[in-house]
C-alpha cells in the first residue's frame, strides 16, 4: 500500500480525552475514532490489526476442534427469560422493543442462544463432544466506558461454547480451550498467566482468567514469578490426548496465581519471597465450566450410550479481540509509539523514501515495494512529500516492525538502511539482499 493513497489520519497532538497509553496511541496512529461514549469506528489501520488478531484466534480455535458459526447481535428476550437471566443481568443489558412491541436485546453474550440451537439439533451422544464458536460484536452498557476500546460499550468478542455428555468430557473440553488460549496469546507475542478467577454473572464453579502484566492493568493480581519463564505448548500439541492436556493444565496451574477476588494471602505468602509477584494485570481471555446451568432450564438433553436421557454439560470461552489490541499496546510501546509483535503488525515492512522526487530513490523504492509485495509481505510505502524526520516519526508511531530507509547518500553507495523497530538496531544492506535478510 502506498501511503499517499491510504487513509491514515495521524494526530500529532496528544488527545486530551485519552487517559492511558493505548487510547492515546490508537487515536494518534489513526486506528480508531470515537463515535459516541464507548463506541468506536475502526479505521483502516486499526481494522487491519483487528483482522490479524481474529485470524490467529480463529486458527487456534479450529486447531483445537472448535467449529465456527455466526449468531446475530439482536436476541429475543424470551431466550433470556427461559434461563432466568433476563431480569438478573442488570442495566448493562441494552433492552429494546421491535416494531411489533416484542422484547429484544443487544446480546452481551450468547449462552442462551447457543444452548437453544444445540437443543434443537443435537439429540444423541454420538454428536458429542461439540464446541461451537463465533466472532461477533457485543454490547454492554457500561456505566462508565473509558480508556478507549480497553473498556468500551460495543466490543468484538470470540465466544466458544462446549457441549459434552458428562463432567469428564466437559473437563477435557475445558482443557482444550485452556491450551488453545496459551498458544493463541503466545503467537501474538504476549506472555499470559492463567489465574483462578471469579465466575461473575456467567456462573459455574471453574474459571480462569488469562492475564498479561501491565502497569495500567485494571485489577491487582498475585502470582509466582516462575510463570514469566514458562514456555507455551508446542504447535503439535495433541488435542485428542486427554491425559496429555490434563498434564499441561496441571503444570500451568500448579503455581499460585489469582485475581484479587480469589486471592489467598496465606498461600501467596508461602511463595519464596524473591518469587512473589503482586502487580497490575489486564484480562485478555476468560474461560468457564458451568455444568448444567443453562442446559437444565433449556431442557438440552441427549440420549446416552445407556439409552437414558442426559443433560448436557457446558462451558464457555471468551477472548475480546478489540480489547486485546489495546492490551498489546499497553504491554508493548515506547515514547515514540507502538511496538507491534510481528504476527499482528498491520504492515510488516515500511519503505521510507527519504527524498521524494529523486529518480534514484523512487526507482529503488518501487523495486523493493514490488519485490516484497510479490513475496507476500504487507508493505506500507511512504511515498509522500513529508520531510524525513516526519516519516521517521510516523513509522515509529504506527509501529512498523521493519523499516527500510532509502536515501540518496546510502543509495549512491549501493546500500539502504534496515531498521528494526523493537530495538532500534540499524544496518546498511544492498537492496537486492533485503528479502533474504527479512526471511532470515
Amino acid at each position: 500500500m502506498r501511503l499517499s493513497r491510504y487513509f491514515l489520519p495521524i494526530l500529532r497532538e496528544v488527545p486530551k480525552e485519552a487517559e492511558i497509553v493505548s487510547h492515546r496511541l490508537m487515536l494518534r496512529a489513526g486506528m480508531i475514532r470515537q463515535e459516541s461514549a464507548g463506541i468506536y469506528a475502526w479505521l483502516p489501520f486499526g481494522h487491519r490489526v483487528l483482522n490479524k488478531v481474529c485470524n490467529i484466534i480463529r486458527e487456534e480455535q479450529n486447531r483445537a476442534g472448535a467449529i465456527e458459526l455466526l449468531m446475530p447481535t439482536i436476541q429475543s428476550a424470551d431466550l433470556w427469560r427461559e434461563s432466568g437471566r433476563y431480569d438478573d443481568y442488570g442495566k448493562e443489558m441494552l433492552r429494546i422493543k421491535d416494531r411489533h412491541d416484542r422484547d429484544m436485546l443487544f446480546g452481551p453474550t450468547n449462552e442462551e442462544m447457543i444452548t437453544e440451537i444445540v437443543r434443537a439439533y443435537v439429540k444423541s451422544y454420538k454428536s458429542l463432544p461439540l464446541n461451537l464458536y463465533h466472532i461477533q460484536w457485543k454490547f454492554r452498557d457500561e456505566v462508565r466506558p473509558r480508556f478507549g476500546v480497553y473498556r468500551s460499550r460495543e466490543f468484538l468478542m470470540k465466544d466458544a461454547y462446549s457441549f459434552d455428555l458428562d463432567a469428564a468430557g466437559a473437563r477435557h473440553s475445558y482443557n482444550k480451550m485452556f491450551v488453545a488460549y496459551l498458544r493463541t496469546f503466545a503467537r501474538m507475542g504476549l506472555r499470559v498467566i492463567p489465574m483462578v478467577a471469579d465466575t461473575g454473572p456467567i456462573g459455574g464453579n471453574l474459571s480462569h482468567e488469562f492475564i498479561i502484566l501491565a502497569s495500567t492493568g485494571e485489577s491487582e493480581v498475585f502470582c509466582h514469578g516462575d510463570y514469566l519463564e514458562m514456555a507455551p505448548p508446542p504447535p503439535d500439541v495433541n488435542f485428542d490426548d486427554a491425559a496429555g492436556l490434563q498434564a499441561v493444565f496441571d503444570r500451568w496451574t500448579a503455581l499460585y496465581a489469582a485475581t484479587s477476588e480469589k486471592h489467598d494471602e496465606a498461600a501467596f505468602n508461602a511463595i519464596p519471597e524473591g518469587r512473589r509477584m503482586a502487580a497490575r494485570g489486564i484480562e485478555v481471555g476468560h474461560i468457564f465450566y458451568f455444568g448444567t446451568k443453562y442446559s437444565e432450564p433449556f431442557g438440552a438433553r441427549v440420549q446416552g450410550p445407556d439409552g437414558a436421557e442426559h443433560t448436557l454439560h457446558m462451558g464457555s470461552y471468551g477472548i475480546g479481540p478489540s480489547r486485546l489490541v489495546a492490551a498489546m499496546i499497553e504491554a508493548s510501546h515506547d515514547e515514540a509509539g507502538i511496538i507491534w509483535p510481528d504476527a499482528v503488525a498491520p504492515f510488516q515492512v515500511g519503505i521510507l523514501n527519504l527524498k521524494a522526487g529523486d529518480s534514484a530513490t523512487e526507482a529503488a523504492c518501487g523495486a523493493l515495494y514490488a519485490e516484497l509485495t510479490a513475496a507476500g509481505y504487507d508493505v506500507l510505502y511512504d511515498d509522500t512529500e513529508e520531510r524525513a524526520g516526519a516519516k521517521f516519526a510516523t513509522a515509529d508511531l504506527i509501529g512498523l516492525p521493519w523499516q527500510i530507509l532509502v536515501g540518496p547518500k546510502s543509495l549512491a553507495e549501493g546500500k539502504v538502511e534496515l531498521k528494526r523497530r523493537v530495538d532500534g538496531s540499524r544496518e546498511l544492506i544492498a537492496p537486492g539482499d533485503i528479502l533474504e535478510r527479512l526471511k532470515a
